[in-house]
């Protein structure tokens, strides 16, 4: 079974990752069955393209074949078929073998794997009220699909049978036994029938819940959009600025007026130049008070749900549970982790807060800090730290010139590889390119694909998907999306980037080489199918070599006179990178503690109101400050309550102590050289899952990480 692909895209449906299960009939399928259902394929293949496999390089998907009635369809033959081939694997009359049972079941799922990675793409970059319906449609009926497979007990024992004798295996045969075994027991196939009944119900019901609550934050985040009559209240903003917000009015059927948009965080990007404070607090506002009165309740059930199932599966805790299949471990690891760092996170935020204050009265405002005048007091006490102004930053990112002479150039440099724009493939919306990846010998290496700029029916953030994931099993190669939501701009105008947003762009870039460079032969142990606390190393090691002096110098250049970014202005940049640290540090590990305290309680415990549990929960570690709120509020933490960081959302920290160890050390040993970069990607990015991810780094670098260059990169130590 594809289980990786499959488990990725049915996340997807629940909005970020997350995989859930719920009840249906078990169906008993024999052999002969299943060859019948394969055989009907090409008899219904002319009316739905999804049936078989794509006719384009790569199978990339054809978007200009499929139609949206096309999805349902696919995904319910999928599931049939699927049940299909997995019955008769677990009914097969021989003894069970590592072929026959595990090799097997790997080749599973075509028509499902095929819908759900191509459906899934869609939900986050074009989402509609139709594809909305067939999110809601699908996510229980896949959810309970997965159980029947998870919970079937005859393919269990056949597992459990090649598992046993796994010391006869070697390699990624010993590997994708041990986390094909291991996943079928967290899935509660040692459970006694009762049981099994439990966590069904159970997992249908997170299912909806999560489902609902992506749904719920994609609706609030829209309603919560503010509107403006008087160009006059966006003092503060750049013509450019001004004329996106009456696009985006005209869009929303608001011809004539300015729409502000906002963003899936509690603080808005716009708050940063927006002079007007009475509108900068109605937008955060409107940012920090979404989903409140509709998600509340989800939290609460979802939780009570997720410490429910925890029990039946003998953790202590739903922390416990997630934890034990993750680098961490334990729950107990990354509190030490967070609590450590919360003290010195929380005096540099005061110092900063105390610079900014002297700031508003230097100003001549005569009133106290608040949340939605950080931003801009913060701005104007960098550009007084660093004599910086963004305005002056933004003309040497534009954003072409820092995919291709930024990006582009670093992967060449680092690993050989070039990039060649493709303008025959099918895209899902006009504002995607694609292009084909290139080897250092001319081998062609799979498909990369970008889709950088915000829109309706997009959620906020930025990622990455994998439409095909690379396998040898199979034969198949990698077709990969990076998804940003940079703010498009008016038409005519460059797209000018903030020091961020390029940053973010070889963020993503870190994740679609673990995707491209996998080279391994299940699907199951490809690509990114790894722990949650290790998957975002590959792509926080890529950010550093946005300051390279080397790749900063080929790219940071004017979109008019192409010239290079002045040393003295450049400097400026690099030196206020640790700036405004004290806030992001918080206002993150505010959000790593809330996402572990709502999964750190024993089931039956009643966690009060929401705001009361985030009060509490912040409280209790020390890191409720007023004017830094949570990164992510509870009633829009789509990560924990709508996807697969639930009690995950530290990773970000803890694979960032990997790449600024991994950085440091490569930085060590000649920097930007193609031996290092095929070292890294050899002993990392081209080998998923296939071994354990610390021994991975350790055969990188030779040794295991320290925080020492953690600290330095976010500095809080000089």
């Amino acid at each position: 079974m594809r289980k990786t692909l499959i488990a990725t895209a049915i996340g997807a449906a629940l909005a970020l990752s997350a995989c859930s299960k719920e009840p249906v009939e078990q169906q008993e399928t024999t052999q002969v069955q299943a060859q019948a259902a394969k055989s009907e394929a090409p008899a219904v293949a002319a009316s739905n393209p999804l049936f078989v496999k794509s006719s384009l390089q790569y199978e990339a998907p054809e978007f200009d074949k499929i139609k949206l009635t096309d999805y349902v369809p696919a995904f319910e033959r999928g599931m049939k078929d699927q049940l299909a081939e997995v019955d008769a694997i677990a009914n097969n009359p021989e003894a069970p073998t590592f072929e026959n049972t595990v090799v097997a079941m790997e080749k599973t799922g075509e028509i499902l794997g095929r819908t759900a990675s191509t459906f899934f793409n869609l939900t986050g970059t074009i989402s509609n009220d139709d594809i909305r319906a067939i999110q809601s449609e699908m996510a229980p009926k896949l959810s309970a699909h997965q159980d029947n497979i998870n919970l079937n007990p005859k393919l269990f024992a056949r597992i459990e049978a090649v598992y046993n004798n796994r010391d006869s295996l070697q390699g990624e045969d010993k590997r994708l036994v041990e986390i094909y075994y291991k996943q079928f027991v967290r899935a509660g196939a040692k459970l006694d029938e009762s049981q099994k009944t439990q966590v069904r119900e159970i997992n249908g019901e997170i299912a909806k819940l999560t489902n609902d609550f992506a749904q719920n934050v994609l609706k609030a985040t829209k309603d919560a959009a503010v509107v403006v009559e008087d160009k006059a209240e966006l003092a503060g903003l750049s013509d450019g600025e001004i004329a996106s917000l009456a696009a985006s009015g005209k869009a929303a059927g608001q011809d004539g007026k300015y729409v502000i948009n906002l963003m899936n965080t509690t603080r808005q990007p716009i708050l940063t130049n927006l002079e007007n404070r009475a509108l900068r607090e109605k937008v955060w506002k409107a940012s920090a008070g979404r989903a409140a009165d509709i998600n509340g309740p989800v939290i609460q059930r979802l939780t009570a749900l997720r410490a429910d199932k925890a029990k039946l599966m003998g953790f202590a805790t739903w922390a416990d549970y997630v934890l034990d299949n993750q680098m961490a471990k334990t729950p107990a690891a990354v509190f030490e982790m967070l609590d450590d760092l919360a003290p010195k996170v929380l005096d540099k935020a005061k110092a900063e807060a105390a610079d900014i204050q002297k700031e508003i009265k230097a100003a001549g405002g005569d009133f106290e800090l608040q949340p939605w005048d950080w931003a801009f007091y913060a701005e104007k006490v960098r550009k007084a730290k660093y004599d910086l102004d963004e305005s002056q930053i933004k003309p040497y990112f534009e954003l072409d010139n820092v995919l291709k002479n930024g990006i582009f150039f670093t992967m060449q440099n680092l690993f050989g590889i070039t990039f060649k724009e493709r303008k025959d493939l099918p895209v899902y919306h006009p504002d995607v390119r694609t292009f084909e990846v290139f080897d250092t010998d001319g081998s062609s290496i799979g498909f990369f694909y970008a889709d950088y700029f915000a829109r309706d029916g997009k959620r906020g953030g930025a990622w990455m998907n994998a439409m095909v994931g690379q396998n040898n099993l199979l034969g198949q190669k990698p077709v990969i999306v990076n998804v940003l939501n940079v703010p498009k701009p008016a038409e005519g105008q460059p797209a000018l980037l903030t020091f961020d947003e390029a940053t973010t762009m070889f963020h993503e870039m870190g994740h679609a080489l673990h995707g491209l460079f996998s080279n391994v032969k299940y699907p199951t142990l490809a690509g990114t199918s790894v722990p949650r606390d290790f998957v975002e190393f590959p792509s926080q090691f890529e950010e550093d070599w946005a300051i390279n002096p080397k790749v900063i110098a080929n790219y940071a250049k004017h979109y008019q006179t192409g010239e290079a970014i002045p040393a003295d202005l450049l400097k400026k940049v690099l030196d206020s990178r640790k700036f405004n640290q004290g806030f992001d540090s918080l206002e993150y590990i505010e959000s790593a503690l809330l996402d572990m305290e709502w999964h750190s309680f024993p089931a039956g415990t009643d966690t009060g109101t929401v705001q009361g549990f985030e009060d509490k929960a912040l409280a209790k570690h020390g890191v409720q400050y007023a004017v830094i709120p949570p990164r992510y509020k509870s009633p829009y933490f789509s990560h924990t309550f709508a996807g697969g960081y639930s009690a995950g959302y530290y990773a970000y920290l803890w694979t960032e102590v990997l790449a600024a160890d991994a950085f440091a050390h490569m930085k060590a040993n000649g920097g930007l050289t193609r031996e290092n970069g095929d070292k890294f990607r050899t002993e990392i990015l081209s080998k998923g899952n296939s071994l354990d991810p610390m021994q991975q780094y350790i055969n990188f670098k030779g040794a295991k990480p320290t925080v020492d260059a953690l600290l330095k990169r976010r500095g809080l130590v000089e």
